[in-house]
């Protein structure tokens, strides 16, 4: 574990997601073991591993998404910002405005390409009139890498569009609300090669405001869009650090092995 936390150099000014001895628990299953890491700021930071490897399930502490499982126990720290997500004081519902979330298959709600954007600044009271949420709307639609596709159809549903445009228009939702962090889990693996593209060249934009974390089983798209990588294996970080090294030169025979295609 130290040589792990060595090779997390991690920009202390710029830290924005500190996890410390996080373990999860399904029942009796013991889904993540004693993850330690440091995430930064307006960085990609790509969760890679064989399936069933807990990337996704660490990725869903980060939002308190495991709440929703009734057989689920998260223990351990993780704070953003400094501060305790997990601390009773903290409504997981204000936490996921903070921390958006996208999912591997697109999931517009059944309403109109507006009001599913304007959906989470309506309920966390962000506008004070149409004219706000109108502007709200059409900020995280450019930002989504959409508008431009959807501004003269914004009555008609969302389930209208193509699998690119649902996942831009989930992502351009998620960061209506002005979260700090965006999570992404598969968010390409329903996509054809053309979609995923653009969703990639997206995610590289919104680093510029977000600390982005997206699971991935694209050891290609990791490198491609990340500049952190941590990889995963049967429910233990075993290596985290910069994406050109964790691909090139890396410290654990487990991480080459994955890489190199001996497991997964």
């Amino acid at each position: 574990m130290k040589d792990l936390m060595a090779k997390n150099t991690v920009d202390i000014q710029n830290l924005k997601i500190s996890a410390r001895n996080v373990q999860v628990y399904y029942g009796d299953t013991h889904a993540i073991k004693d993850v330690n890491v440091d995430i930064e700021d307006k960085t990609v930071t790509a969760f890679i591993g064989p399936s069933g490897c807990g990337k996704s399930t660490f990725l869903r502490c980060i939002n308190r998404m495991n709440d929703t499982i009734d057989v689920c126990r998260v223990q351990g720290d993780i704070l953003i910002d400094g501060e305790d997500i997990y601390d009773k004081h903290v409504d997981p519902v204000q936490l996921r405005a903070k921390v958006g979330m996208v999912f591997q298959k697109p999931n517009p709600f059944p309403k109109s390409i507006y009001d599913n954007v304007a959906y989470g600044p309506r309920i966390h009271g962000l506008a004070r009139n149409k004219a706000d949420l109108d502007n709200i709307v059409e900020r995280a639609l450019r930002r989504g890498a959409i508008w431009d596709e959807v501004k003269d159809r914004l009555d008609g549903p969302g389930t209208g569009l193509s699998g690119g445009q649902q996942q831009r228009l989930c992502i351009a939702r998620a960061v209506a609300t002005e979260p700090e962090v965006l999570l992404m889990d598969e968010p390409c693996s329903a996509l054809d090669p053309i979609a995923t593209a653009q969703v990639e060249e997206l995610i590289d934009e919104l680093r510029q405001n977000y600390s982005v974390v997206i699971v991935t089983h694209s050891m290609q798209q990791a490198a491609r869009v990340s500049q952190k990588t941590a990889f995963f294996h049967l429910g233990n970080l075993v290596e985290y650090g910069e994406t050109g090294t964790i691909f090139t030169n890396p410290t654990d025979a487990r991480t080459e092995s994955y890489i190199t295609g001996r497991i997964g």
